[in-house]
């Protein structure tokens, strides 16, 4: 039969004749055929396969191997023994090398039809051993490429143990020698892929066999870090860096730039190559890695490699633009070596002859990302001629080809230089890097700073001392959900029950960032809070409705909207009031955060002319106070209200609604406060609650007078809040001056107070007063510039018009009942403006039965509300005083004194109530913003008695859920591992270090919300020690 094939193939026959006798003997392998013909046939199919002078011959070769093989499995075990495979891969065959990818093919095909055969495993050793050896040798692409599809086939082939180590090593290096000169795009896409194939290879075996993962990268900076003159690595390596976790990143770039047996020279060597890595197609993370060691060696002030590898390699990276493939990569690199070279505009002034050329590329080459990656582009070029300024004959020609598109303000673009500057990397990226301590004497854990997050960090921590609300969160059975509250629970599950020193809550951030919020950017505490709680609300409000479609009776739910400022706006309801013995939250249809935040208030304006009175009820979550002259100081024609336009931070509107506004912008400006007692917060709640008259340019249209008539406009609050949130306005915009400002008055603190609020009629401890303890009519309340946020006024079904016969009848029947509340939380500023500082919070740990457990509480609580003195002021708010001998300052009262906590970002110290009164005293920037009461039982009252038995309040920690427990206990055993590897890469480190940290000192020495002198610097993140101005992150 060999000898019928071998004449047929070098016969003249056409090749339609030809296969129809190869056909015939394919057929032939079915039957019986002797040892010596098996032997023959396998020797003439594997000379057509190997040294065929077409493919005709090496396709009629397999085919016939194909077929005697699978029929005579004995006799070809026999043929394709281990010594012919060793011959194969040391000797070649015949002519042929054995470096040719032909053999490759052909041990690759062999071994599927001998898969199930024993010897196969001889086989598998002699192979594992030849493939160490053809990789050391340096073989092409090619070769590598066939190599890796034949052990990803036979993945028995790779070499194991330390020989599997040595084999990855010797693969990387090999990598490091593949170049290729091709200039074809057709093989440039063939080099390509054969390079990815390898690099796929490597990629498995690092899966399958971790520990060889660290020596292949080891050996990959050995390579790229070399001096040699003579060797000049592959780019080709760029393909491993996407197979490298990223979770790495931080662990090894300390490694390296904390290594002292690396030379500087080998370190430049190394960061100059991976930018060349930017050239290498379809590579993912490559700019990551190169950011992160920039980073690192700003971290460390390794500030001459940055300088050297900037001015070296600034113009090869900015070439890289012109690439679609490779330029958002290239923009990011390009970015950060740019914005971090500060010092000197050399850098910047390499690249600016390129950029209008650039710039005029994006604009035609039509590309759908063309648009969006012009505007990243000129954005960068608007910072640096903002950083550079005083070049017009260079920057002329760019403001020219780009006067066109959007130009970032001023404030944004100092933000961006301010967060790029190597100083405030190396803070920053250092502090991350720093070996974790264990928690602090409190036990309580804080939140790492993100990058100008403390405005998160500030609230959360708020929201968690929220006693009452953290354990219901905790207490909620959300397994398997992907809600923010499932979030918010985690999150909340971490602080109360991780080793860690402080918590990282990138994934909440993720969830519950405001979309207008720029990543990393200052942002507004109390903006992020109504988000947040706002949030929370609709999507149980959302469960609630899907659930209530289900066939099943439940009650009904009631719609819900949210007003511009993001508070609860419920439709009006039956209750008047938020009573201790309601049912837990959801039973009523009500959400959690209606249950625990969400109280009631109702706005009345009463025509002055016909009495008509037009009445809403709104529900919100939280007050907005802003601030008024000290109700203590005599009021004279001279003074003008201490009032500004009311603004938020970063967001919002810098002026008042129209609709709310009393006085033209023009009339409003700032007088200095002198001699006068501090303003407290019940003089700011009265202030809000103040009756005001609408005239002149803000007069009432009356429905019934058909005209514009002078109005008294009325807030009154109909349900008390479980806790009561209270944002003092203290952002201004200054009409003026056109300029936004930040009131830094102090304003007095009180631990205990108390809110009027207005129910129906019932058996009262006082009698009510419905009379206003400001007088109406003075100039100075008809020019009230207060309350500029309230609740939305825009639900039209909300509202309810009476005549003022109906409304007298209503005023009878409601009484006023003084609520006690207690202080929980404040979030305090540090800063001197609104686009600067720092935010931090202080907390302290209770709930609506154990906050009038102290002494000193429960003495105010029955004292204050027992004389008869507190009858003639129900309608206002007032603060319960505490004698000096029962505060919770006393020198010996240790525990009590420890009952406070202060929260900067990663860092948690005790600290006590008399801190947070004299806070401003001692630092003028730092006043407090948010603030948080919890409304209390009083001492002895039964009203309160079902409390805790229907859930409103739960008395001890609910136990963790599995779920819950199982992501601490994976995360504790992460933190246990990590603590071992910094401990291991310290011992590597020279016992001295040029990056020095102020040590945790006392609280007198500087403000908590301050990084030294320049203040607002906070922990964990942030801007660095020499920025010009701190910002509010």
């Amino acid at each position: 039969m060999d000898k019928i094939l071998e004449g047929l193939v070098s016969s003249d026959h056409s090749i339609p004749v030809k296969r129809a006798i190869v056909k015939k003997v394919v057929e032939a392998a079915e039957k019986e055929v002797t040892e010596e013909q098996c032997q023959s046939l396998f020797t003439l199919t594997t000379r057509l396969i190997l040294l065929g002078e077409d493919a005709f011959q090496k396709q009629i070769g397999f085919q016939v191997l194909d077929a005697y093989a699978r029929y005579h499995r004995p006799e070809f075990e026999h043929f394709f023994s281990k010594d012919f495979v060793l011959s194969l891969l040391q000797q070649g065959y015949f002519h042929l090398d054995r470096k040719d990818p032909a053999i490759i093919d052909y041990i690759h095909c062999c071994l599927r039809l001998l898969i199930s055969c024993p010897s196969v495993l001889e086989i598998f050793s002699v192979i594992q051993v030849e493939v160490l050896r053809m990789v050391c040798e340096r073989p092409e692409p090619a070769l590598c490429a066939r190599l890796n599809t034949l052990l990803s086939d036979f993945v028995q082939c790779i070499p194991r143990d330390k020989s599997g180590v040595l084999f990855c090593q010797q693969l990387v290096r090999t990598i490091s020698y593949f170049h290729c000169f091709a200039s074809q795009e057709r093989e440039l896409r063939e080099y390509v892929g054969q390079v990815t194939k390898v690099s796929t290879l490597l990629q498995n075996i690092w899966k399958a066999d971790p520990a060889t993962l660290l020596p292949s990268l080891q050996e990959v900076f050995a390579i790229i870090s070399s001096t040699d003159p003579s060797f000049d690595p592959s780019i080709a390596l760029a393909s491993l860096v996407q197979h490298i976790p990223v979770q790495m990143i931080t662990v090894l770039i300390k490694s390296l730039t904390t290594d002292h047996n690396v030379k500087d020279a080998n370190m430049t060597k190394a960061l100059c190559r991976m930018i060349d890595w930017l050239s290498w197609p379809l590579a993912q993370h490559v700019d990551t890695w190169v950011i992160a060691l920039l980073k690192g060696l700003a971290a460390v002030q390794k500030f001459t490699i940055l300088i050297d590898v900037t001015l070296l390699k600034i113009e090869l990276v900015f070439s890289r633009l012109w690439y679609p493939i490779v330029r958002q990569g290239a923009l990011a690199v390009l970015s950060h070596m740019l914005l971090s070279f500060q010092h000197s505009p050399e850098a910047f002034h390499l690249v600016v002859p390129h950029v209008v050329h650039l710039v005029q590329s994006l604009r035609t080459d039509g590309l759908p990302t063309s648009k969006a990656f012009l505007l990243q582009f000129t954005e960068l070029i608007h910072c640096m001629m903002y950083q550079y300024s005083g070049f017009p004959d260079l920057y002329d020609h760019i403001l020219e080809a780009i006067k066109d598109l959007p130009k970032p303000g001023e404030e944004k673009i100092k933000l961006v230089l301010n967060q790029s500057a190597w100083t405030s990397q190396s803070n920053s990226f250092a502090s991350g890097l720093q070996r974790q301590v264990g928690k602090s004497e409190t036990g309580k854990t804080g939140l790492v700073n993100l990058g100008n997050t403390c405005y998160m960090n500030s609230i959360i921590q708020t929201l968690f001392m929220a006693t009452d609300f953290r354990r219901h969160v905790l207490s909620l059975h959300l397994n398997g959900s992907n809600t923010l509250m499932k979030k918010l629970q985690l999150l909340f599950a971490f602080l109360a029950h991780t080793q860690r020193a402080a918590y990282a809550p990138r994934n909440f951030l993720d969830a519950s960032r405001p979309p207008w919020f720029n990543a990393g950017s200052q942002q507004d505490c109390s903006e992020y809070l109504r988000f947040l709680l706002d949030r929370l609300h609709e999507e149980e409000k959302t469960l609630q409705v899907l659930e209530s479609a289900k066939p099943k009776v439940a009650s009904p739910i009631d719609t819900s909207s949210k007003d511009p400022k993001g508070q609860i706006c419920p439709e009006e309801g039956e209750e008047s009031s938020l009573t201790p013995a309601e049912t837990k939250p959801g039973a009523d249809g009500r959400t959690l955060i209606e249950t625990m935040f969400g109280g009631k208030l109702i706005t009345g304006i009463r025509c002055m002319q016909c009495n008509c009175i037009s009445e809403k009820e709104e529900r919100f979550t939280d007050l907005s106070l802003a601030f008024c002259p000290s109700v203590s100081q005599p009021e004279g024609p001279s003074e003008e209200p201490k009032v500004l336009c009311q603004g938020s931070v970063n967001g919002g509107s810098e002026t008042p609604e129209p609709s709310l506004a009393k006085a033209p912008a023009s009339n409003v400006h700032f007088v200095p406060v002198t001699n006068e007692p501090p303003l407290s917060v019940p003089d700011l709640v009265n202030y809000f609650l103040a009756p005001e008259i609408l005239d002149e340019e803000n007069a009432y249209y009356c429905e019934k007078c058909s005209s514009l008539q002078r109005a008294e406009r009325t807030m009154k609050v109909v349900s008390a809040p479980e806790y009561l949130i209270l944002t003092l306005l203290r952002f201004s915009y200054d009409a003026k001056c056109h300029v936004r400002r930040k009131i830094l008055d102090n304003v007095t603190i009180p631990p205990l107070m108390r809110l009027p609020v207005h129910v129906a009629s019932m058996p009262a401890q006082c009698s009510s007063s419905t009379s206003s303890p400001l007088q109406v009519d003075s100039p100075e309340s008809s020019e009230n510039l207060a309350k500029k946020l309230k609740p939305s006024q825009k639900d039209e079904e909300d509202e309810e018009r009476l005549n003022g016969a109906e409304q007298i009848n209503r005023g009878g029947e409601m009484s006023v009942q003084s609520v006690p509340y207690v202080l929980s939380s404040v979030v305090m500023h540090s800063g001197i403006s609104s686009e600067s500082g720092h935010y931090y919070s202080y907390g302290r740990n209770i709930n609506g039965a154990d906050g009038t457990q102290h002494p000193a509480n429960h003495y105010a609580l029955k004292e204050d509300l027992g004389n008869g003195h507190a009858e003639c002021s129900l309608s206002t708010c007032s603060a319960l005083s505490i004698s000096p001998e029962r505060g919770d300052t006393l020198p010996n009262s240790g525990q009590e004194a420890r009952d406070w906590l202060l929260f900067n970002d990663s860092r948690v110290t005790f600290s006590s109530f008399q801190s947070v009164q004299n806070i401003t005293n001692r630092f003028p920037k730092d006043t407090a913003y948010v603030l948080m009461y919890r409304k209390q039982e009083l001492p002895g009252q039964s009203v309160n008695g079902g409390l805790m038995a229907n859930g409103m309040r739960l008395s001890a920690e609910p136990p963790l859920q599995k779920e819950l427990l199982d992501a601490i206990i994976k995360d504790n055993k992460l933190y246990l591992q990590e603590q071992e590897l910094n401990a291991r890469t310290q011992a590597l480190q020279a016992p001295s270090s040029s990056c020095s940290f102020r040590p945790n000192g006392s609280d007198d020495n500087n403000p908590p919300g301050s990084c030294g002198p320049s203040g607002g610097g906070g922990g964990g993140g942030g801007g660095g020690f020499n920025t010009i101005s701190r910002l509010v992150f």
